[in-house]
């Protein structure tokens, strides 16, 4: 009997220690994110300090690919029943993801269910009121990665050119100090990435001039785009010259330009604050950072920029484990000192403000000039309806539109009103597409 009591606890032994291990097992998050280099290592740092400091859940970031093609990828996985539990998202994706209604559970929402403490006033007014619900006014996607264009110069290649060490502050002034560049003997003098959030919606802010009718989109799913006004006209033109001169050299749709400026090849580019992680990483030259140029000619001009970057969505139909996982990780991450670092290390936006304050004490902004600029660039002037943001529906796809009809401009095929005019009527066309399926 004591030999068959025997055999049978040995038996259970391995299944006993099973159930214990799996009662142990940490909840796993799976966080889809568009990520890289360097970027991407401040991603896998930050999970694994927060895998660190608790056992019961593990943050798996996975890198998706770019904006585009994440979303993509989680709105297939959604429709599989595979879906992470957060996705990073750009920012003019925010439309289509709030009409996904169950596809997602706002991010106030989860943090309530949670009972974590989520302090909403706590973020950047201006990059708050971006992703939250236009009528309550609370938080439907994290903010993370907000970015906004900013300017930067090649400090070595000024010098052997005869410019002055400081960042162009006008347009012209820009286009003068490209020319001169190109003419020392440099392959590139001017190039931007993102040309359509840069060139155009920015741009247009910064001049205090709309991207679209009803706010810019916030007032409803009915709006227009507008910018095709004579002075984007007369932006882009100048940019068409420079381009037929050879002081301006398009790069590509995205983030190409970075590549081309910390490898020495551009003097100046107009990029995402963003990539100062990577440009850190690469340049091997003395470089500086200014705010973006605007047009003098325009009156009240500069105003405030247009953010960028990404939120972090949480998607629809996780277990309550994942979503009080997902709490736990939000609120380390917008923690004053995790943001501050993500912040510095990066470049993006210190979205919580005791963040920007953390690292003004510090004295980082004294230790890199210009680091700054992207946080003062959203408080420039008192915010107005046009530089809020943009809702607008099937943006991405805008965003293509625009740059075909750009690049049409950039090869000399098509004049800049004709292809911002061409820009507007079919980006109108998307416009109407998803206020049918928005209604």
């Amino acid at each position: 009997m004591k030999f068959a009591l025997s055999r049978r606890a040995g038996a259970l032994a391995p299944l006993l220690l099973t159930l214990s291990l799996s009662a142990q097992a940490a909840t796993e998050i799976q966080f889809w994110h568009s990520m890289d280099g360097a970027l991407g290592d401040r991603v896998n740092a930050i999970a694994a300090q927060f895998n660190a400091s608790q056992k019961d859940y593990k943050v798996v970031p996975v890198y998706k690919g770019q904006y585009d093609e994440s979303l993509a990828a989680a709105i297939a996985a959604y429709r599989s029943g595979n879906a992470p539990a957060i996705v990073q998202v750009f920012e003019v994706g925010t439309a289509t993801m709030i009409q996904a209604k169950k596809a997602i559970k706002p991010v106030y929402q989860v943090m309530a269910d949670a009972g974590e403490k989520l302090d909403e006033k706590a973020f950047i007014p201006a990059v708050a009121s971006y992703y939250s619900d236009a009528k309550t006014g609370h938080l439907l996607s994290l903010p993370f990665n907000s970015s906004t264009p900013v300017l930067y110069y090649n400090k070595d290649a000024f010098k052997k050119a005869g410019l002055p060490d400081a960042p162009p502050k006008t347009w012209p002034e820009l286009a003068a100090a490209a020319a001169k560049l190109k003419a020392s003997g440099m392959r590139c003098g001017y190039s931007t990435g993102w040309q359509g959030w840069v060139q155009l919606e920015n741009y247009s802010a910064w001049h205090n001039l709309p991207v679209a009718s009803q706010d810019n989109g916030f007032g409803g799913t009915n709006a227009v785009l507008q910018f095709n006004g004579p002075t984007q006209v007369k932006h882009i033109e100048m940019l068409a010259k420079m381009a037929k001169d050879g002081s301006f050299s398009y790069a590509g749709r995205k983030d190409e330009a970075t590549l081309k400026f910390y490898s020495g090849e551009c003097g100046i580019m107009t990029g995402s604050s963003g990539s100062l992680a990577n440009i850190r990483k690469n340049a091997k030259f003395n470089f500086g950072m200014g705010m973006m140029p605007y047009d003098p000619a325009v009156k009240g001009a500069p105003q405030n920029a247009l953010i960028g970057g990404a939120s972090l969505w949480v998607m629809g139909g996780k277990s309550p484990a994942e979503y009080k996982g997902v709490a736990k990780f939000f609120k380390m991450l917008t923690s004053p000192t995790v943001m501050a670092k993500w912040h510095q290390d990066t470049g993006y936006l210190p979205v919580v403000t005791a963040a920007y304050e953390l690292s003004r004490k510090d004295g980082y902004y004294q230790q890199n000039p210009g680091a700054d600029i992207p946080t003062l660039q959203m408080q420039n002037k008192p915010p107005k309806s046009y530089t809020r943001g943009l809702r607008l529906g099937y943006m991405p796809q805008i965003r293509t539109v625009v740059d075909e009809e750009l690049e049409e401009v950039w090869t000399g095929k098509k004049s800049a009103k004709d292809a911002l005019d061409n820009a507007v009527l079919r980006g109108n066309e998307l416009l109407r597409r998803f206020e049918k399926t928005a209604g």
